[in-house]
């Protein structure tokens, strides 16, 4: 199974963290920083992802993160609305399942 529950969906968008490893919760943090404008992750962030993550791990995942926020930006632009990949309560597998 791939990506995360309505519920973990739900306490991304609201903050409520607490329910999620250490190491998500400073992804979730860095992604976070990452869509500040300016972006800025702090010194204090960085050494928390350290602890759980190589340099290049956080290469890899600062590179996705930083895609995905230009696409998000990107589609601002155009005013490109959702393509409803995500319908609470349908999982990824379930969806594939269907459209194949």
């Amino acid at each position: 199974m791939y990506g995360l529950s309505d519920d973990e969906i739900t306490a991304v968008r609201e903050g409520q963290l607490e329910a999620f490893a250490p190491a998500e919760v400073a992804l979730l943090r860095m992604a976070d920083a990452m869509a500040d404008t300016p972006s800025n992750v702090s010194d204090e962030l960085y050494q928390v992802l350290r602890r759980h993550f190589s340099e290049e791990q956080l290469i890899e995942l600062a590179a996705t993160a930083a895609f995905e926020n230009f696409r998000a930006r990107y589609n601002r632009v155009f005013d490109v609305g959702s393509d409803g990949l995500y319908r609470k309560g349908l999982r990824f597998k379930q969806h594939h399942a269907s459209v194949s």
